[in-house]
């Protein structure tokens, strides 16, 4: 068992309208960002409103899933499985906040690359995860 499979117990995400195309999306292992036509900036977590010029001219665009550990915290107390979490900047330029999983926490390294996976949750819901790329 890899840290994080833990026995099916990932939390599942709430999911509301304003989200849901990007939680239908995962079900089918395709990780979409919003982008802003405004200011041409993607955004993460999920939302209407961009929160970089608060225009709500948005659009779901798909990630590449591509990118690299900025910055990463392996948990250790308290749990069964040692496991991580990382701030992984994306190649769209954006930082998302994940684990990381399938990957040998001791062996993590900023600037490291990782590419997106996806898990089920206890429900069955999918989420992004990320593992490194060897």
């Amino acid at each position: 068992m890899t840290q994080l499979e833990l026995k099916g117990h990932l939390p599942s995400p709430i999911i509301n309208a304003e989200n849901e195309p990007f939680w239908k999306a995962a079900q089918e292992d395709r990780f979409i960002l919003k982008f802003c036509k405004a200011c041409s900036q993607y955004h993460y977590y999920p939302r209407t409103i961009c929160p970089h010029c608060g225009s709500d001219n948005t659009e779901w665009k798909e990630s590449s899933g591509d990118g690299h550990i900025y910055s990463y915290t392996v948990m250790r107390r308290g749990v069964e499985h040692p496991f991580a979490m990382a701030y992984i900047t994306l190649s769209e330029g954006i930082k998302v906040l994940s684990h990381i999983t399938d990957s040998d926490v001791d062996q993590l390294k900023i600037g490291q690359a990782v590419k997106l996976v996806f898990k089920p949750t206890q429900d069955g819901q999918k989420v992004a995860l990320f593992k490194v790329v060897t």
